[in-house]
């Protein structure tokens, strides 16, 4: 949102003042007063054009541009690398960077390693193309993320955060093609949930429900990361399955599908490193592409995300406990229920239609509980949600 120039106003204020007084001590104050108001003028002045060129970028078309340059290598054309480098460094490289500091990633030095091992002829390019889509989908998440952190800091001042929402909402719109292939591949209704989501988060915002909102805003975000889960270790479809059976026909083509599902983890990754290492570094480690291909082992990244994924639910839950009677153990019992859902298909293989159904029950009736402030209840329902997780990752080993 512009900002006034109210450090301009203010320094003319202070320069009109010292005028306006006749000696000289009071003359070099207003001067040394006047020379710092002008370096904050500037560095306003600069801000303030940063985040015009920030909004005159779209950065959909401009990454569409990108990718269909790079896509021609699929059909076995010559790519312009000068070309998608210059859409890189012009339009998106400014964004990458920024979530890069914000979320301690390293994201711009693979994609400009990689685009520039495609100029030069070191990596194939539909690797390339894969890494560079892929990567930049998550910094299209991660912006989603940041657009959301807004929102809760703006939290009150409605225009602004309105604002905000329609943002997270057009980076949404960069990503939702994607979702709905997973819908497509696994009969799944993703992009509706997400929707649905975004409408009960301007919901909560037109009636102050603050609450509502983190509600909301973690349905969005755990829906996008089951989307990147169904994409790269979920059975059948992910590309760890692609990748195996690629393998065997053809090991350059299966190094594509290796980026690809390399890649998309890395919007995962993190998230699991934090409260799974030993699964998380194993699915790294398959993905990597240095990594033969004809090892990678699909139903052992299945059942590593498995595991993963449960004891992130199972966190998620111990911090609702920890935070009884507070905001955030409503919200972290709805994001352990949605880690479950997560890996929802793989508990009915492990467990059965019925113990998943009975599982996910108890997991919306203990947010339900946490609402309410029902500890007797809750304790009692956490009791058997933990024991039902625990004998999943017994089972996924």
């Amino acid at each position: 949102m512009k900002k006034r120039h109210l450090k301009a106003v203010f320094a003319m204020f202070l320069l009109a003042s010292g005028v306006l007084a006749g000696c000289n001590s009071q003359k070099t104050e207003t001067t040394e007063k006047k020379e710092e108001t002008a370096v904050e003028d500037r560095k306003e002045e600069q801000a303030e054009q940063e985040e015009a060129e920030h909004e005159e970028i779209n950065y959909g078309e401009a990454f569409k541009e990108a990718v269909t340059e790079l896509e021609k290598a699929k059909e076995g054309q010559d790519v312009d690398f000068d070309k998608v480098i210059h859409i890189y460094e012009t339009k998106l490289q400014a964004l990458v960077q920024k979530r890069d500091a914000e979320f301690e990633e390293t994201i711009d030095q693979h994609i400009t390693t990689a685009l520039n091992a495609g100029k030069d002829g070191s990596m194939g390019k539909m690797v390339v193309k894969q890494i560079f889509d892929k990567l930049m989908q998550k910094v299209f998440y991660t912006t989603i993320k940041h657009e959301f952190a807004e929102i809760e800091e703006n939290w009150g001042n409605k225009e602004v955060v309105k604002e905000e929402i329609e943002e997270a909402k057009e980076f949404y719109a960069i990503l939702q093609s994607t979702v709905e292939k997973r819908d497509a591949a696994y009969g799944t209704s993703l992009v509706d949930t997400i929707n649905g989501a975004f409408s009960e988060i301007e919901s909560a915002v037109e009636k102050d429900d603050a609450l509502a909102f983190a509600l909301g805003k973690q349905v969005v975000d755990k829906t996008l990361m089951k989307t990147f889960y169904l994409a790269t270790g979920a059975l059948p479809h992910g590309y760890a399955t692609k990748t195996a059976a690629e393998a065997k026909e053809n090991a350059e083509e299966a190094k594509v599908e290796q980026a690809e599902g390399w890649a998309f983890y890395q919007s995962i990754y993190p998230y699991m490193k934090k409260h799974a290492a030993e699964e998380a570094d194993y699915i790294l480690n398959q993905f990597d592409l240095q990594t033969d291909v004809k090892t990678l082992d699909p139903a052992a990244i299945n059942k590593a995300f498995i595991r993963g994924l449960a004891k992130v639910a199972l966190h998620e839950y111990e911090e609702s406990e920890e935070n009884w009677g507070q905001d955030k153990s409503v919200i972290t019992a709805l994001e352990g229920a949605l880690f479950i859902d997560m890996i929802g298909n793989d508990i009915k293989t492990l467990l059965g239609e019925q113990a998943f159904a009975t599982l996910n029950d108890q997991a919306q009736k203990y947010l339900e509980a946490a609402k309410a402030k029902n500890k007797e209840e809750a304790e009692k329902l956490l009791e058997q949600i933990e024991a039902t997780v625990n004998t999943v990752i017994e089972k996924a080993k």
